[in-house]
């Protein structure tokens, strides 16, 4: 069921007179605001795996270690350290705005909108959900319709756990989406498409709204001639059955140099059986399409080259099986669009400067992936741009929350996790203190002491 136009625009004046009130901004609240999270998020754990078993066939372990294990990491992590993210800060000053104090005081942006989507839908929408409670914001949230039973527990336990005027879920097709995209709000959080992601910020430019933006792309995935075959195969294979290729950083597309290509397409068959002895079909570590129309999408690749490897699949149950696809053409629609799924089209390549021109040529990517030797790996990161980057594995930067996790150019814009989740909330404000006395007169007219000056602003 869609929330009303009318029931949003209630919600956004509540909590932005909520906001007004102050509470949000005291450490002690926030504090209490996280730990009634985690507490939440340990009550509702059955319902929400037994929801994402329901939507996408995830497993209980894949569903704690991708979505709710990462949530908790979150939360333990601003408990810690949100005094210290919160406290005022005091800079340096200098010499010509003596004896002035300066400082840094970081105040919440105020009134947000987080909007996930359907593939990891309790850890994108709580994570960033985290850095707004810790940051001292207020949040409508909005979970994607494609997974029903998710979102019905999320909005549930929100309902429970919250006051509507403080956080509050609101549910609904892109008609919804709609409404809210035109709602001023003082941040927008959004993760999906690129091309959602260019409506939401049209949509938003009009009041000046600062958006963080985690889209996605095509992530390259470069096993060079030096890699280790058995392992680098491991590691992909894991990485692109993963919530079966539905993850903004799966590695997108196989890049392989020529000289191992048979080598590392025989381990990539030898290492699924490995993590799939009884196959992927009847698998329940095998997370299946989303929906029909995905799986559609995904089957009009096939079309795309040989396939190699795979290729099974079952519209009933939308179970479809990871695909090697050889012979792909650069301009193949399965080369122009992000998979989304466990579909591996496979290029080679002599020399890695072919990678750099291949990747520079197109949009920056969310993920970039090499294997090889370390050097060779440090060497084409600096030739090329993405999101974040892993050299010899895959997906497992966005698991350590000490380095940031985001987008650039058409991947998205801003980054969060950990501190930067508080800061992505936060707006660093600069604060200058001046006593009355001494009251120096080298700043006003008519300037006597210019060459003073001049000569202290130029050392």
């Amino acid at each position: 069921m869609n929330t009303t136009a009318e029931k949003i625009d209630s919600l956004a004046e509540r909590q932005r007179a909520f906001f007004a009130t102050g509470k949000t901004r005291g450490i002690a609240f926030r504090k209490q605001m996280l730990r009634a999270l985690r507490e939440a998020l340990q009550k509702w754990e059955k319902p929400l795996t037994d929801a994402l078993w329901e939507d996408l066939h995830k497993s209980y372990e894949e569903a704690f270690m991708t979505e709710i294990g990462l949530v908790h990491g979150e939360i333990s992590d601003a408990l810690k350290h949100v005094d210290r993210w919160a406290r005022r800060r005091r800079c340096s000053t200098p010499l010509t705005g003596m004896p002035s104090s300066s400082y840094i005081i970081r105040e919440p942006l105020g009134c947000t909108l987080i909007v996930s989507p359907w593939n990891y839908p309790v850890q994108l929408l709580l994570s960033p959900l985290v850095g707004a409670i810790s940051a001292g914001c207020t949040a409508i949230l909005k979970p994607s319709p494609y997974v029903p039973a998710v979102s019905s527990v999320l909005a549930s336990m929100v309902e429970e756990t919250f006051p509507e005027d403080y956080v509050a879920v609101v549910l609904g097709d892109r008609s919804v989406n709609t409404h809210l995209f035109e709602t001023r709000f003082d941040l927008v959080f959004f993760t999906g498409s690129p091309a959602l992601g260019r409506v939401v910020m049209e949509s938003q430019a009009k009041y000046l709204t600062p958006l963080v933006l985690e889209l996605g792309g095509k992530s390259p995935c470069i096993v060079d001639k030096d890699a280790d075959i058995r392992i680098a195969a491991r590691r992909i294979v894991w990485g692109k059955c993963l919530n079966s290729g539905q993850t903004c950083i799966a590695p997108d597309y196989l890049f392989l140099h020529e000289d191992i290509k048979d080598a590392f397409v025989a381990a990539f068959k030898e290492e699924l059986a490995g993590l799939y002895p009884e196959g992927t079909r009847d698998s329940r570590h095998y997370v299946h399409i989303v929906r029909d129309r995905a799986f559609e999408r995904l089957s009009g690749y096939l079309a795309d080259g040989k396939v190699i490897a795979g290729g099974h699949n079952d519209p009933e149950t939308r179970w479809f099986e990871p695909t090697l696809l050889d012979g792909v053409s650069p301009d193949a629609p399965v080369m122009q669009e992000e998979i989304f799924g466990p579909i591996f089209p496979i290029m080679t390549f002599k020399d890695r400067s072919e990678v750099v021109r291949f990747v520079n040529s197109r949009e920056k990517p969310l993920a970039f992936y090499y294997f090889g030797r370390k050097e060779d790996g440090w060497d084409i990161l600096s030739k090329t741009t993405s999101g974040g980057a892993c050299i010899n594995d895959v997906i497992m930067h966005i698991a350590n929350s000490h380095i940031p996790f985001g987008g650039v150019g058409n991947s998205g814009m801003g980054s969060y996790h950990s501190e930067r989740s508080f800061l992505a909330f936060s707006h660093e404000r600069s604060v200058l203190s001046t006593p009355f006395k001494p009251d120096l007169k080298f700043r006003y007219m008519p300037y006597g002491m210019f060459k003073l000056v001049k000569k202290m602003l130029l050392m």
